[in-house]
């Protein structure tokens, strides 16, 4: 029967995003235990932002792939920009979960690489639209 399930295609779409926001936590932990140096502080931030990405698309699952990469970049260079207040470091002294989303430290290359992921994000979201 076509549409059944969860949701139908909305349904499966969740599913995807959620198994992808999974897939990429796995990720991000894996780069934070086996890589170094910018590599990994660099891959880290690519991560984040598919991992929002991901997150957008299960709030949203009709969300069209340009959108939810523009979110996605949008919501990380906000918490980028954020650190040059000093707030996310005062929080980020009083909770480990707020240093691993929101960080400490302004950091100018962090906002590319949080644009490769929106890109990295957007490439595969419209790939698999079309799948």
């Amino acid at each position: 029967m076509s549409g059944s399930g969860v949701g139908g295609g909305a349904g499966r779409t969740r599913l995807a995003a959620g198994a992808a926001a999974l897939v990429t936590v796995a990720a991000g932990l894996g780069v934070r235990a086996l890589a170094e140096g910018d590599f990994a502080k660099y891959a880290g931030d690519a991560l984040y932002t598919l991992l929002i990405y991901a997150l957008v698309v299960v709030a949203a699952p009709r969300v069209r792939p340009p959108v939810a990469a523009l979110v996605a970049a949008g919501v990380s260079w906000l918490v980028e920009f954020a650190q040059l207040t000093g707030v996310p470091a005062a929080l980020s002294q009083e909770s480990l979960p707020a240093r691993l989303v929101l960080g400490t430290t302004f950091n100018p290359p962090d906002l590319f690489w949080y644009a490769v992921g929106a890109a990295c994000g957007l490439i595969a979201h419209t790939l698999a639209r079309r799948h």
